[in-house]
């Protein structure tokens, strides 16, 4: 079958590829219907990595948050016209230490490998999941940052100690609000704060107990554990600010992704105790647990489509440029592309 790619070849600039692709016994094909634009894709889009970074990813199709229906299902788990999520990590091998997620072996969509700008994409069933019936699929097509927060709970659940009665979320945006949500959900008993930049979307964290801004935090009691959510040149300061406030013993969580090393006071780490782990992207297991909550719990979609900010039905190579520069102008939430090609 002839399969439509939607390569991005330099900063802001959308090449349509046509690939002859054969669908094996043991494939699913997904025609995507819903992409979410991540930051991840911006810095593509935008050429804010490395040029030996471009150089060497350049051609590829973006996005990894997406959506679809089932076209054609060769081992028959899946009905034809029966809504997924797309899964972009793809394991090449099995460990019995280290997660999927984590192994260097692993592909990943949109990240040196075809993303999911595509007419058609082609997936083993394992990375393909069935979503709930009548989902906003607006909210569903960001499944994957849900599942990113998803895994960075199980872990901490796996990793800080049992005294969780307050919990500090650093960073205010798409993924701290996430975080924080989750957070309630687990943790309904614990006292959840948010620190953040902005007094407008601090408002929109109406489930936590208490939102400050980082240049005031007077009032912010001792946290038992913490969570940076905040990326960029943001996590200096998140962090020293984290050290300050957390218990001794308590654990930090950093999910903020920060192309420059931040300084880190190690005395106060070593001094206190402190626990400190990354987490990135996810795996399976972590997407079955984002939709259980989907079931389990449907009043945090109704959360999370408080994050559903542009939405663009694209059809040519000029909407997809005109979806990537409405998220460069956006204040917050996601930019989703309803994606009709």
């Amino acid at each position: 079958m002839l399969n439509c790619v939607y390569r991005l070849v330099a900063p802001r600039s959308f090449e349509p590829v046509q690939m002859q692709v054969s669908p094996s016994s043991e494939s699913v094909v997904v025609r995507p219907t819903h992409l979410s634009i991540c930051n991840a894709d911006m810095r593509y889009y935008l050429g804010r990595r490395s040029a030996a970074a471009l150089a060497e990813k350049l051609p590829m199709a973006l996005i990894h948050e997406g959506i679809g229906q089932v076209v054609f299902d060769a081992t028959g788990a899946f009905e034809r016209g029966q809504q997924v999520v797309m899964l972009p990590n793809a394991p090449c091998e099995q460990d019995d230490f280290i997660a999927e997620n984590y192994l260097r072996t692993s592909k990943f969509c949109g990240s040196g490998f075809d993303g999911f700008m595509q007419e058609y994409v082609v997936l083993p069933p394992e990375r393909v999941l069935e979503l709930p019936a009548g989902i906003d699929t607006h909210v569903a097509a960001f499944t994957e940052l849900v599942s990113v927060a998803t895994h960075a709970l199980t872990r901490f659940g796996a990793i800080a100690h049992g005294r969780r009665e307050t919990i500090g979320v650093w960073g205010d945006g798409n993924l701290g609000f996430i975080v924080a949500l989750l957070l309630h959900v687990n943790y309904p008993n614990a006292r959840i704060y948010v620190v953040g930049r902005t007094a407008a979307k601090l408002a929109d964290f109406t489930f936590a107990t208490d939102g400050l801004l980082s240049n005031d935090i007077a009032d912010l009691p001792p946290v038992d554990h913490a969570f940076e959510c905040c990326g960029g040149d943001g996590s200096a300061s998140a962090i020293g600010q984290i050290i300050d406030c957390i218990r001794p013993e308590g654990t930090v969580s950093l999910l903020g992704v920060s192309e420059n090393p931040p300084p880190i006071n190690t005395r106060m780490v070593l001094e206190k105790g402190l626990r400190f782990f990354g987490s990135s992207r996810s795996g399976r297991a972590d997407f079955e647990n984002t939709v259980q909550l989907y079931r389990e719990y449907p009043e945090t979609l109704d959360y999370l489509r408080s994050l559903v900010g542009e939405v663009r039905r694209v059809q040519t190579v000029a909407d997809m440029a005109a979806a990537f520069e409405a998220d460069t102008q956006k204040r917050g939430g996601k930019t989703i592309m309803v994606w009709d090609v």
